[in-house]
């Protein structure tokens, strides 16, 4: 194997926010201190401001209103006051693109023109909505099609919610006044599985989950919510303490060697690193398990001997291995890896003790599935001799 030429993360790219000067303040993305600190500034008397956040919280994320004139157990001279200073915005829905099988991709605009995408996948039982949490991607994971575009923001706590109540919006699912609840959930699960990498978007990613998981607005309890990340050993202890959400780790590889390749990442914190780090997870956030994710790539790690390595490697972690059949996309380095290969694989796992699903690809027909997100401005085709360079093939 030639050596990898990646780098670990892609220079970033910045470009201005161009948020109007002295606008209003989005409430959507506060925590309820910020919002209650807000709402004082603002001229909210101090002894009512616990009240007025209940009241505003309780519309905004759970009856799903963004119009100040509806809130109407506050009175008339309240709403103007909560009109002039603050707004309540989410992205833009620029497409709604859905799949034969159901999977619904959004295209978003976002402060400056910015675009990303959310993914919404129902499935018996559940509906989970799929969250990006930065516009592109610092990393330059080789087999995915959203680290082929480079970084331009990290999203705001308010972009990031707002990914969930557009969705919400779309799906239908707001409660009406005087109707009571049938307690199915539409989207029932979130997963930070979209464009970027969450935990190098630490702080927005919290608030954002916080807002997410209050019991008196959107309510999706912490074990309804996951989160994956390629390995930024650092924020993993932080993440259990400050979120406590289920982890999803992007694995891919057996070996540093590979995993270089596959997940750049892996150069600065290796396999060993990123293991021992895991190690306390399920402790310190009180989870069941960590979900090892696995692209399944032909030739590349998909042996039994990647498989029996995988099993050791692991050994002593509550887990379970999401086995995900390669998504292509233009000008991918890489084949998805034969479905009897694939098998052979996930038995040897299964055998170990370790739940080994195989992800059913969906959404493929609309460039949804896992690794295929790309703001549709940012979706020029590279040639194939070049991202196989970039990726050190």
């Amino acid at each position: 194997m030639t050596a990898p030429t990646a780098p670990i993360t892609q220079d970033v790219l910045t470009i201005a926010r161009k948020l109007p000067e002295g606008g209003r303040t989005n409430i959507v993305g506060l925590t309820r201190d910020q919002l209650r600190a807000a709402l004082i500034a603002a001229g909210t008397p101090e002894k009512q401001a616990k009240m007025r956040l209940g009241q505003i919280w309780q519309w905004v994320y759970h009856w799903g209103v963004r119009d100040f004139a509806l809130m109407t157990n506050l009175a008339k001279d309240y709403r103007a006051l909560l009109a002039e200073h603050f707004e309540i915005a989410v992205p833009e829905i620029v497409t709604r693109q859905i799949s034969a099988d159901g999977t619904r991709k959004y295209l978003l605009r976002i402060a400056g023109g910015h675009e990303v995408e959310a993914v919404y996948i129902p499935e018996e039982g559940r509906g989970t909505l799929c969250v990006s949490s930065q516009v592109g991607c610092t990393l330059t994971c080789s087999f995915c099609h959203t680290g082929t575009q480079k970084l331009v923001r990290n999203l705001t706590a308010g972009e990031i919610v707002g990914q969930v109540m557009l969705a919400r919006d779309d799906l239908g699912e707001w409660p009406q006044p005087g109707e009571g609840s049938t307690g199915d959930r539409l989207v029932s699960n979130i997963v930070l599985m979209g464009m970027g990498e969450p935990l190098y978007n630490f702080d927005n990613v919290r608030d954002a989950m916080k807002v997410v998981m209050d019991g008196e607005g959107i309510a999706l309890g912490r074990r309804r919510i996951t989160l994956s990340t390629s390995g930024v050993v650092p924020e993993i202890a932080r993440c259990a303490e400050e979120i406590g959400c289920q982890l999803a780790i992007s694995f891919h590889a057996t070996t540093d060697e590979v995993r270089d390749k596959l997940v750049p990442i892996n150069k600065k914190w290796n396999i060993e690193t990123l293991l021992n780090a895991l190690r306390d997870y399920p402790r310190l956030s009180n989870s069941e398990r960590i979900t090892f994710e696995y692209v399944m790539l032909k030739g590349v790690n998909d042996s039994d001997a990647d498989a029996r390595r995988l099993v050791r490697l692991i050994s002593g972690i509550p887990a379970k291995i999401n086995l995900i059949p390669f998504n292509e996309w233009p000008g991918a380095p890489y084949e998805r890896s034969d479905w009897e290969r694939i098998e052979s694989f996930a038995d040897i796992v299964y055998k170990a003790g370790y739940a080994s699903p195989i992800r059913t690809p969906r959404g493929e027909d609309i460039m949804a599935a896992c690794g295929q997100l790309k703001s549709a401005t940012e979706r020029a085709r590279k040639p194939a001799r070049e991202i196989a360079a970039q990726a050190g093939l």
